[in-house]
């Protein structure tokens, strides 16, 4: 079996790496064939799943039906929300690090009664721990 070959743009005719990776992906995805052999059947699955998450969100579908319908998750549908009203695709981790922030916990003021060591004994003197 012949391997496969591409033609994709060479890094050294772009001004920046950014444009270099938009100009291969636009040649990636015109290629039926190299988008098979990139992708695992997992990855085009997600992202036939998203694709269709977009048409319902058109159609005016609400977020429960289509997580209902699609298995996916309330964050997915979210993201995909967010790309219709113009942003960039991230992912619940991406957006983790930039979005979200982390939990500001208050100190505890006020001091846990320590619990004595040992067991208690009664005596005649009143009450021992050894």
């Amino acid at each position: 079996m012949a391997k496969p070959s591409f033609e994709l743009p060479v890094l050294n005719r772009f001004s920046s790496r950014k444009e270099w990776e938009e100009a291969c992906w636009k040649a990636v995805s015109k290629s039926e064939k190299l988008l098979s052999v990139v992708t695992t059947s997992y990855e085009r699955h997600n992202i036939v799943l998203r694709a269709l998450a977009i048409e319902y969100m058109n159609s005016g579908k609400k977020y429960r039906q289509i997580a209902e319908e699609l298995y996916l998750s309330p964050q997915t549908v979210s993201s995909i929300k967010k790309v219709l009203d113009g942003r960039l695709y991230q992912s619940y981790r991406e957006r983790g690090k930039l979005d979200r922030r982390p939990k500001i916990y208050s100190p505890n003021l006020t001091q846990k009664k320590r619990k004595p060591l040992g067991r208690s004994i009664r005596t005649k003197y009143g009450t021992i721990r050894i």
